[in-house]
């Protein structure tokens, strides 16, 4: 490796063409409501929500916080976090559904999976007429375990299932209304796509959420996820309605449900840059990994702190040696360093989240943990002439009014746009 190789590794950052203004909170849920703030407080001055994103290096701390936060400042956040989506139980049951849908004939499996996931009718009351077992909802997992062992496999039509349940001694009646509802869904079209998969996730939400809750912690971590999971897949079902109509004006997908999982897959793995029309108004918020691709005129980056972004090194070798490598000095010239040692990685979406802005960079962090120690302020701060906002006005902008700081009005209202320029705030 050579000596300029090696230089590159710990170079000073390239300062953005516009001003970067610095907001520090005590903790780090005073730093999302700073965030949210801002966000609020820039769409309130007339800034449209689709012209502010916020960019943070790892959501997993910071999504609650932040999805808290942005109610609070009345937002609709969309966290990308695509591939996680995936993961949650609301969307394998949109999953499932759209399997026991697709083709003319369903395995014994894919004809209980949504119940599996907590199918539930929506509207569903918990008991209602003569038969109060067969509309509890959702249906337990003992039953349908039960229903596994008692129906027999293979593959058959929805109809030859209503069937072989109503023939099967001790087959729960509430397998065959569900195998009904299927049976009766509408032909495929946009607009049934989202109605018939809006009853799934609806049905979700009033049968099967409460079912997490009931099995959480006191911290309702389960059910926070569960509860946000549900928002964002009310939201991609809105978003394959209108993909799906686009396909087929464009003909370039076939009616069947099985494509419509597809799609759904498609949507909800998507990278940035390509938020559908019925999502505008919500608040994008990125992982910093995701945000290479993106212009937009304001960012809010969340985290800057020394143990946050970037991520200190997890090597076993002392910090000491690891900076002697780095210099290149003496036998350690011979040893290539690192890139994880000078927060590489880090460094370069750090990067690309301040090219990420067209008009200003807005950077918070914490100043201390919920146990009360310092947090150290990110070096990657340092290479940055930011212009500090004081405590007093990140109260304003926190408080009733949520008054814009000063330094950040002066970008909206059309003051100095570069780095360099203006008197505002104290500087970095």
């Amino acid at each position: 490796m050579t000596g300029s190789d090696r230089l590159a590794l710990s170079a000073p950052i390239d300062a953005p063409a516009v001003p970067t203004i610095e907001i520090a909170s005590p903790t780090r849920r005073d730093e999302a409501r700073s965030a949210m703030a801002v966000a609020a407080a820039l769409r309130d001055s007339g800034v449209p929500v689709r012209d502010i994103a916020v960019a943070v290096r790892d959501l997993d701390p910071y999504e609650e916080p932040l999805f808290r936060a942005a109610i609070q400042c009345g937002i609709a956040p969309v966290f990308w976090t695509q591939l996680r989506v995936t993961r949650t139980r609301p969307y394998a049951l949109v999953e499932a559904v759209c399997g026991a849908l697709a083709g003319d004939t369903v395995d014994r499996g894919a004809l209980l999976r949504p119940l599996e996931l907590r199918w539930s009718p929506a509207g569903s009351s918990g008991s209602s007429g003569s038969d109060p077992p067969s509309t509890e909802w959702p249906i337990e997992p003992a039953a349908v375990h039960r229903a596994r062992n008692i129906l027999p496999n293979g593959l058959r039509s929805i109809p030859e299932w209503i069937e072989v349940i109503d023939s099967t001694d001790g087959a729960d009646d509430r397998i065959r209304q569900f195998a009904e509802w299927i049976a009766a869904a509408p032909p495929l079209e946009p607009a049934s796509v989202a109605s018939l998969l809006g009853e799934v996730v609806e049905g979700y939400a009033e049968r099967g959420l409460p079912e997490t809750k009931v099995a959480d912690s006191p911290a309702l971590l389960d059910t926070e996820t569960d509860a946000r999971a549900v928002v964002r897949v009310r939201t991609l079902i809105r978003q394959l309605r209108h993909k799906f109509a686009d396909r087929l004006e464009e003909d370039t997908v076939e009616r069947s449900w099985g494509d419509i999982a597809d799609l759904a897959g498609v949507i909800a793995t998507q990278r940035p840059g390509r938020r559908e029309h019925s999502n505008a108004r919500a608040l994008d918020v990125f992982e910093a990994n995701d945000i290479w691709a993106l212009e937009v005129p304001y960012v809010i980056a969340v985290g800057l702190t020394a143990e946050e972004w970037p991520q200190p090194s997890q090597s076993p070798l002392p910090p000491e040696f690891q900076e002697a490598v780095l210099r290149g000095e003496g036998a350690t010239g011979a040893l290539a360093p690192q890139p994880a040692w000078v927060g590489g990685r880090d460094r370069d979406q750090f990067g690309d989240t301040l090219r990420a802005a067209g008009r200003c960079v807005v950077v918070t962090r914490h100043t201390r943990t919920p146990g009360g120690d310092d947090v150290a302020r990110s070096p990657l701060l340092d290479h940055l002439d930011t212009r500090r906002v004081s405590e007093d006005a990140r109260r304003r902008l926190i408080g009733t009014d949520r008054e814009l700081p000063p330094e950040l009005r002066a970008v909206v209202d059309g003051g100095p746009e570069q780095g360099d320029g203006g008197p505002e705030g104290n500087r970095g």
